[in-house]
């Protein structure tokens, strides 16, 4: 439901030299929608171009998305850029494209430069081609397609281009919904170290679906020019099952990219996927269905059905939104339960679609009469249907005095109608019956949830709804009211912003990693008090070998780990994959190592001869479905073959045809992904040549926050890896509050390596060349 607001502007004022006129602040947010939040109107004579006054009124829909974004305006510059949409004259009748003259754009573009608004200009044939047929239309004709591709291509173009007439460094660009799928690849091109997030408000399609889209490559790869992309969590999907959609049936197969447990690698950047459930803005509904108009309103509709029983539905007249499955639930309702025929009302209210469907409307007004000739009478109609946008008072008085609230969408976002009836309910606890296939069923598990396909199932909801016992009804709606108080817009907007933020690092975004500043090392390291040493082992103390059980430690490494961990200042710690009798095996004879094997699972610390274990209480029946699977794969990959560990397993194929073994690989992760991912506590660790499952929330990264809030004290850290696994303990250190310029982040390989590290070195051996290094410059504070 959108609300208004007018803002006016007699004459544009003058630009101060920046893009648009517009003051530009440090931290920017560049929030980019299909269209623009405003419908700009005319305050005088259009002929009179030269001194034009303008209004604005707030677009009606998305308020739970311009809540999010406006609620961000406390720490950041809020810009919208997006089409601009109908422009309408004095009498609020839209103006003709034609007569749009320059002097008559650049008017509006200084209007709405004021408000921070970029207004993107396309010709009616642009739009239409872009939104009413590639984004609205199913492929029906080739050439229609063909050309409505075009239109799409062009108009995302078109925004691309705006955004980055505007763009100033440090911006961040957050994009939105499905209509602009191509713009973050288009933006990367224009602007490679720019930090963009990507948000999909709409269900993503099925891989079925989704495969047999023409351009479905394209689509892929215009979505992965973001750093973060952002998906809402439905109940039929599990989080990890929505991700492994995306990631593995979609990149991984499509595209042949590599994914992870956080996302997708795509050409050497990891483009992270997550889960934001949207909410709505609660404080500004709870102020107003408590004014005055609002409470005036529900008394009127009270005396209007006195005695009866009100179910309320809201919904756009769009095929996707159910009401013909809603009307004929409730005709199968009467039928089935006629104690309450003349007893229960059914008040459904649509707003128009932006594409109109006669049929479909007509189709509802058939079910409407239906309903009304075989259970109403000359005294009462039992369903009532109002097609038209009604005022926010009526639509908040109307959610207030129901008895049910009944949503019956066949394939939905989020619908915050469910959430908006939650918060006007606070009074009368009238239960939310509410389509599985909605974006919210995997959040409101209080709600009755139906399958709006089973027309007595929602029938019977609707009569286990109206016998509900009061106390029965409070319990379930606390519960539902809890969870819309705390995830609001406010907190969806905060959420996305922030974790953008926390995979994003200017360096990170660079083409090069610089290569370790060893002088600067050595300085931070000499002036140093108490210093935490962090070292992964394959790959980092020694090369990769074909054969894992020949990465035996050479002597030089082992000598400089001893020298090290002598001086009392120093703390050195071994976070690796590897088990716990290799690591002792190997480095056991370095008395005042610290030890972390299989990525975190178990711990020793330095001097100890005791492991703790992390994972006891982890449930690892799992193992044994993992476990048949990589056999599987292994009896059909020569060269392949499996490493059993006690809290996880690894698949390697470094042995194998390189081909095929990726090949198998690939393969073997859509499979875990597919079958095991979605109902097991597990996550897939792609590593170089292997795949590993471990427990979730066991990682390398929680050993490293681990030690931190056990060594408050410390004034220095260096910290080397080579792989994914250790781009947790990178990340964990850039998230913690330790000084930036005291630790040391080095990733082992090349300098165009994306990497969450600050610094590169080209091999193990420079490692220890660096501990040597570490170790004369403790002998020189010594001497």
């Amino acid at each position: 439901m959108g609300y208004s607001q007018t803002i006016t502007e007699s004459k544009p004022r003058p630009h101060d030299g920046t893009p648009n006129g517009v003051v530009i602040n440090n931290r920017r947010i560049i929030n980019v929608t299909h269209m623009i939040p405003y419908n700009p109107s005319m305050q005088n004579d259009p002929e009179q171009e030269k001194d034009i006054q303008w209004t604005l009124r707030t677009r009606r829909g998305h308020s739970a998305l311009y809540s999010g974004i406006h609620s961000l305006s406390s720490e950041w510059d809020n810009y919208h850029v997006g089409y601009i949409g109908p422009v309408y004259d004095v009498e609020e009748k839209p103006i003709e494209l034609s007569r749009f003259t320059d002097e008559f754009k650049k008017s509006l573009d200084e209007f709405l430069a004021q408000r921070k608004v970029i207004p993107v200009w396309l010709e009616d044939s642009e739009h239409h081609g872009h939104y009413e047929g590639f984004c609205k239309t199913a492929a029906t004709d080739g050439r229609v397609e063909k050309n409505n591709w075009e239109q799409y291509v062009k108009v995302n173009s078109r925004f691309a281009d705006r955004i980055a007439e505007i763009y100033r460094p440090g911006d961040l660009i957050w994009i939105h919904d499905y209509h602009l799928l191509l713009v973050p690849q288009m933006l990367r091109e224009k602007l490679p170290n720019a930090t963009i997030g990507l948000f999909i408000h709409a269900p993503f399609p099925s891989s079925e679906i989704f495969r047999c889209l023409p351009k479905r490559k394209e689509v892929l790869n215009g979505m992965l020019g973001a750093n973060q992309i952002g998906f809402q969590v439905f109940k039929h999907l599990s989080v990890k099952s929505i991700f492994s959609l995306f990631r593995v049936i979609n990149c991984t197969r499509i595209l042949g990219y590599e994914s992870t447990p956080g996302g997708v690698d795509c050409q050497g950047s990891l483009v992270s996927i997550a889960p934001f459930p949207i909410g709505i803005d609660t404080g500004r509904i709870e102020k107003q269905k408590n004014t005055p108009e609002v409470v005036s309103k529900m008394t009127a509709i009270r005396e209007m059905y006195p005695g009866k029983k009100i179910i309320v539905g809201r919904d756009k007249l769009d095929l996707v939104k159910g009401v013909i499955q809603k009307l004929r639930a409730f005709d199968k309702f009467l039928s089935l339960y006629p104690e309450w025929q003349n007893k229960v009302v059914l008040i459904q209210v649509t707003s128009p679609a932006l594409t109109e469907s006669p049929k479909l409307e007509h189709k509802v007004a058939e079910l409407i009469a239906h309903i009304n000739a075989t259970y109403g009478s000359l005294e009462f109609s039992p369903a009532h249907h109002y097609h038209n946008n009604i005022d926010q008072d009526d639509y908040f008085a109307l959610l207030s005095v129901a008895d049910i609230g009944l949503i019956t969408s066949v394939r939905d976002g989020m619908n915050t109608t469910s959430l908006e009836y939650i918060m006007c309910q606070q009074e009368n606890y009238g239960p939310l019956i509410l389509s599985e296939f909605t974006g919210m069923a995997g959040s409101l598990g209080a709600a009755i949830m139906v399958n709006p396909w089973d027309y007595t199932g929602v029938a019977k909801a609707i009569n286990d709804a109206l016998l509900l016992p009061i106390e029965e009804k409070r319990a379930k709606h606390m519960q539902l009211l809890k969870h819309v108080t705390k995830h609001t817009a406010q907190f969806w907007a905060q959420s996305f912003v922030k974790d953008l933020l926390a995979t994003i690092d200017h360096q990170v975004m660079t083409s090069i990693t610089p290569q370790l500043d060893k002088d600067l090392l050595l300085k931070k390291y000499k002036s140093s008090s108490k210093r935490l040493l962090l070292f992964d082992y394959d790959g980092t103390l020694t090369p990769i070998v074909r054969t894992p059980s020949q990465a035996i430690p050479p002597p030089n490494m082992l000598e400089a780990l001893r020298e090290l961990s002598d001086d009392p200042n120093n703390t050195i710690w071994i976070v690796s994959g590897r088990d716990q009798e290799t690591l002792e095996e190997w480095l056991g004879s370095v008395k005042k190592l610290g030890f972390s094997a299989e990525h975190g699972s178990f711990l020793k610390y330095p001097e100890s001869d005791k492991w703790i274990n992390l994972t006891e209480d982890i449930d690892m029946t799992w193992k044994n479905d993992v476990d048949e699977i990589f056999t599987y794969f292994t009896e059909r990959t020569q060269g392949s073959f499996i490493e059993r560990k006690r809290s996880s397993i690894t698949w390697h194929y470094r042995k194998a045809d390189p081909e095929y073994g990726a090949f198998q690989a690939k393969e073997c992760q859509n499979h875990l992904e597919s079958a095991i991912l979605p109902k097991l506590p597990v996550e897939i660790l792609t590593g170089k040549k292997n795949l590993e499952v471990r427990p979730t929330f066991i990682n390398k990264g929680e050993v490293v926050k681990r030690l931190l809030s056990n060594m408050p004290e410390l004034d220095f850290i260096f910290c080397a890896g080579d792989d994914r696994t250790d781009e947790d303990m990178f990340k964990a250190l850039r998230k913690s509050e330790f000084p930036d310029d005291s630790y040391f982040c080095v990733t082992i390989g090349a300098a165009n390596k994306k990497t969450l590290a600050g610094w590169h070195v080209l091999s193990s051996e420079e490692v220890i060349n660096t501990m040597r290094q570490m170790v004369d410059a403790g002998r020189s504070l010594i001497e």
